[in-house]
């Protein structure tokens, strides 16, 4: 029997949209978590601004719904503050890869024992689908009518080269996420999961799963930095053709001292 983290708010994602894939997965994992040891008040979520945020009012545990982009200093004050606290922090793509940045960067190389999901739809979703920092050129919209001019960042070789100590990517699917959560919490450090996920409305040309492919399933050494940057650029965000390939699951990981410990 698992956890009861249901609350009485009604979700309002667009229908279909797969933000709910990211709520059941996560959902899921804490649920059974919870209930094995007993206590949710020793979880704590934390959001940003966007379509992501939403999942704030749909998990009925403590936290801060806080300003665009300072999820993660917001999540490290939690930590700080209370480091037995198991802190759990979202953001969109434009919360983490604009806004955020300097956040994201930072946290990577604190290693802050914190797990981040970033909901990656490559637009700006919530203000009706502005590019971001990984929107592929040529995307058109009304701040753009002649189509985006920069190329995305790799979000995954930015991670790396921040010194994150888990690096992962998984696609919009409940198991997947339940799947990355249970090894991400095995892990004492910071714990960047990027999702990738279609945006129905504004970038519905994202479906990129059958692209996609499980790093496990080529016997992909997680331990190896040089391995996880080199798969890691097999995707460069920047649109798809036929012979795309989408790595997705555990990158890389290393044990670190946490920050927490290193300040005490």
């Amino acid at each position: 029997m698992s956890a009861n983290l249901n609350t009485n708010t009604k979700p309002t994602w667009c229908p279909g949209c797969w933000n709910f894939q990211i709520l059941a997965g996560v959902k899921n994992f804490l649920s059974k978590k919870i209930k094995n040891d007993g206590d949710k008040k020793n979880y704590a979520i934390v959001t940003g601004i966007g379509c992501h945020a939403k999942i704030f009012d749909y998990i009925n545990l403590n936290g801060i719904n806080s300003l665009h982009g300072r999820a993660l200093p917001t999540a490290l004050g939690v930590k700080v503050a209370s480091p037995n606290l198991n802190v759990i922090a979202f953001s969109g793509d434009g919360d983490a890869y604009a806004e955020g940045m300097e956040h994201l960067i930072h946290a990577a190389r604190y290693n802050s024992d914190i797990k981040y999901l970033v909901h990656n739809n490559q637009v700006f979703a919530l203000t009706v689908g502005q590019p971001t920092p990984v929107t592929e050129v040529g995307f058109k919209d009304k701040t753009n009518p002649r189509g985006v001019r920069v190329p995305p960042i790799n979000p995954i070789k930015l991670m790396l080269s921040a010194g994150a100590t888990f690096v992962a990517r998984v696609y919009a699917d409940a198991k997947q996420i339940e799947e990355v959560l249970e090894e991400a919490f095995k892990h004492k450090g910071f714990a960047f999961i990027e999702v990738i996920q279609p945006c129905l409305i504004f970038h519905s040309n994202t479906n990129y799963k059958k692209y996609t492919y499980m790093l496990k399933e080529k016997k992909h050494n997680e331990k190896s930095f040089e391995a996880a940057m080199k798969r890691a650029q097999e995707f460069d965000y920047n649109g798809i053709n036929r012979k795309t390939k989408i790595p997705l699951g555990i990158f890389y990981r290393e044990k670190r001292d946490v920050f927490e410990k290193n300040i005490r």
